[in-house]
């Protein structure tokens, strides 16, 4: 076996020795290799006492060594790839995990945050470059149907835009994000918590079979392992990492996609939220994510997504005006006479300017220019609103166009 096999070997029994984030297993990796740190943890040397026990749990139900083997020999059966630091495909922006540290942490899964040791990878993009432009669409499982609308929104109009869409593969806002940036024909990335060769749902196994076909499965666990509950948070700091950006569209008051965006916060990457409606279960955890995260970003569509991730000055979201009205473009002094004027009948320019508060000699010409506008029309009394011209009336529809229609 070369020096790079075991390598790669020693990284796939760590992250089954112990789950993958944990910042343990990652300081000695960094320190000692993955080698190394292999051959230490299997001798009893680990340096946190919980590690320890569990290092010896696991290898009491088999040798580290011999299951990585296995498993990098199922991936290769089913065309998936490992994929490590040292490989070129490797995704940079993931090592800044190292930095991530979510406060008024409880629990263990929340605070063992560190980057991966390595990727399990179904599909033919190179990984790293199918997340160098990615934005995450993550949300409620029991979408709405608003809720599923926006995310097939974004989904699509992100891809068309030649943005990668990262998502769970779960039901609801995840598959709807999927679905949209694979109708545009545009690439989209799946992260799992469990093997490649059981992707979790299993309803969803025609979606990750296209997917895998024009976009990437990823996972952080080998083949075979379980979609237990605990390494959904764990999946969720990758997708949180490894994009510019997370967009929450729809969550309940407990929600796993809160808990990533709210990674995202702490990774410094930007976390936006879709607002829905006040009346809907599946609004109150994004609308309290808002609330207690002023970094938060609200984002109505994909225009604001891109003003949130794109590049500076080259993505601004235009701004959401009404109709333009050709009163918008008249000067002050324009805009009082036509204002003075009354709603029905004429009136005499003396009258017309000390209404407005306009000299006679201003108004004479600014009524030149309405008049010239068709804003206003000249009368034997003085001056009158334009009458507001008719909606032209089309032919009546026949049966056979109705038809056609």
């Amino acid at each position: 076996m070369s020096a790079d096999e075991e390598r790669r070997l020693a990284r796939v029994a760590l992250t089954w020795l112990a789950e993958p984030g944990t910042r343990a297993v990652h300081r000695l990796v960094e320190r000692l290799g993955p080698v190394a740190a292999l051959g230490l943890l299997l001798d009893g040397g680990s340096p946190d006492g919980w590690l320890h026990t569990t290092v010896a749990a696991r290898s009491a139900a088999g040798d580290a060594r011999a299951v990585a083997a296995e498993a990098l020999e199922r991936a290769d059966r089913l065309g998936a790839r490992l994929v490590t630091p040292d490989d070129e495909e490797w995704p940079a922006r993931v090592a800044s995990l190292s930095a991530l540290h979510l406060p008024d942490v409880s629990r263990r899964v929340d605070g063992e945050t560190a980057p991966p040791l390595c990727f399990w990878v179904r599909g033919s993009w190179p990984l790293g470059e199918a997340l160098e432009r990615s934005v995450a669409v993550v949300g409620a499982r029991a979408a709405t149907g608003y809720g599923q609308h926006v995310a097939t929104e974004l989904g699509y109009g992100l891809a068309e835009r030649d943005w990668t869409v990262v998502s769970g593969g779960a039901f609801g806002i995840d598959a709807a994000a999927h679905r949209g940036a694979l109708n545009a024909g545009g690439l989209t990335v799946a992260v799992l918590a469990c093997g490649l060769d059981r992707p979790y749902p299993i309803g969803n196994t025609a979606l990750f079979d296209r997917i895998a076909e024009t976009g990437l499965m990823v996972s952080e666990w080998p083949p075979g392992a379980e979609p237990l509950r605990p390494r959904f948070l764990i999946r969720n700091r990758v997708i949180a990492g490894g994009t510019l950006g997370t967009v929450v569209v729809e969550a309940s008051a407990r929600s796993g996609a809160t808990q990533t965006a709210r990674r995202a916060i702490y990774a410094n990457r930007v976390a936006m939220v879709v607002p829905g409606p006040v009346t809907s279960a599946m609004s109150v955890g994004t609308h309290e994510f808002l609330r207690e995260h002023p970094k938060a970003r609200l984002v109505t569509g994909v225009a604001h997504v891109l003003e949130e991730v794109g590049r500076i000055g080259a993505d601004l979201a235009p701004l959401a005006r009404g109709p333009q009205r050709p009163a918008d473009t008249l000067d002050d002094d324009a805009r009082s006479l036509l204002e003075a004027l009354p709603r029905r009948g004429a009136m005499g320019v003396d009258r017309l300017s000390a209404r407005a508060g306009v000299d006679v000699r201003t108004a004479l010409r600014k009524l030149s220019l309405l008049e010239e506008l068709s804003m206003v029309v000249r009368r034997d009394d003085g001056y009158a609103l334009a009458p507001l011209a008719k909606p032209k009336r089309g032919k009546p529809a026949t049966a056979a166009t109705e038809t056609s229609a």
